[in-house]
């Protein structure tokens, strides 16, 4: 099995500012609103030097969180770690992308799924097109300007309200960010499954999750709290991942039993995946 996660979500805050029609943010029930700061570093403290991809976010919007900037900061006192983000491009501040810019973010994806006001308001994103556009191509200038390394992506999920911008918007964005991509849409888990997929998961294998309050999920995905491995507050990074209870989940999913694992239950993510020379866990070196 892999001894210590590769990458690790935190999420900082459960806060977002968009209603998007596809994801349940606006069923979750947890708190607080932000993650205690002696929570968020101590994850972070417990997984220093291990090259570790963090990522400050979960079900939420992490420009909605002020400290954001100085999270950053803290994780990038340990060179071997890196930072990425996901973003619907709509800030608090320009500022903050200014402090994320400098504080040394390495990888950001924006998710801007049209290409024009009408079709970017059928996809449910509840923002201004003209609005996220404009703050996207400010955070482009601005990393150009600070001639920082941060790797940029536009993606558009593929969605039957803006197939007819796709090509369109490949071609545009393309002269600006790093990459442009049309990427799937996925199902959150119990959202009108009646089965799972019987197949492994990619997911668990080598990624930790703490939502808000300190606790570790078995998966991103997780919005209902279905399958908590652990608490940070009364154990250590290691000690969760390495724990009975995660191992236990990642033995079933290795081996294709969702349906022994009622999150997993009702998940169809990876079911047009080709697991043909599926090799499940390596150890780590």
């Amino acid at each position: 099995m892999i001894l210590f996660p590769k990458k690790i979500q935190i999420e900082t805050t459960m806060l977002c500012n968009s209603k998007c029609t596809f994801c349940p943010q606006d069923e979750l029930t947890r708190g607080p609103d932000f993650m205690k700061e002696k929570v968020w570093k101590k994850i972070v403290d417990e997984s220093r030097g291990r090259g570790v991809l963090y990522r400050p976010f979960l079900i939420n919007e992490p420009f909605v969180d002020k400290r954001l900037g100085e999270i950053i900061r803290y994780i990038r006192k340990d060179d071997t770690a890196k930072v990425e983000l996901n973003s619907n491009g709509k800030y608090v501040s320009r500022d903050l992308v200014t402090e994320v810019l400098e504080a040394g973010v390495d990888w950001i994806r924006f998710s801007i799924d049209g290409f024009s006001s009408r079709t970017y308001k059928l996809s449910g994103r509840g923002a201004r097109y003209e609005k996220v556009v404009e703050d996207v191509q400010f955070f482009i200038s601005e990393r150009n300007r600070l001639k920082s390394d941060c790797f940029i992506e536009i993606r558009m999920i593929d969605m039957k309200e803006n197939k007819h911008e796709q090509e369109d918007f490949v071609s545009y964005w393309k002269n600006y960010a790093d990459e442009a991509t049309i990427t799937e849409l996925y199902n959150w888990p119990w959202m009108g499954q009646t089965e799972p997929a019987r197949v492994p998961c990619l997911k668990i294998v080598d990624e930790m999750f703490f939502i808000v309050d300190g606790r570790a999920t078995l998966c991103c995905w997780d919005f209902q709290e279905k399958a908590v491995v652990g608490d940070i507050r009364e154990r250590t990074v290691e000690e969760i991942w390495l724990g009975a209870v995660n191992q236990n989940y990642r033995d079933l999913l290795q081996e294709g039993k969702r349906d022994d694992i009622d999150l997993c239950s009702r998940c169809d993510a990876y079911k047009n995946h080709d697991f043909s020379d599926w090799k499940g866990y390596v150890e780590s070196e």
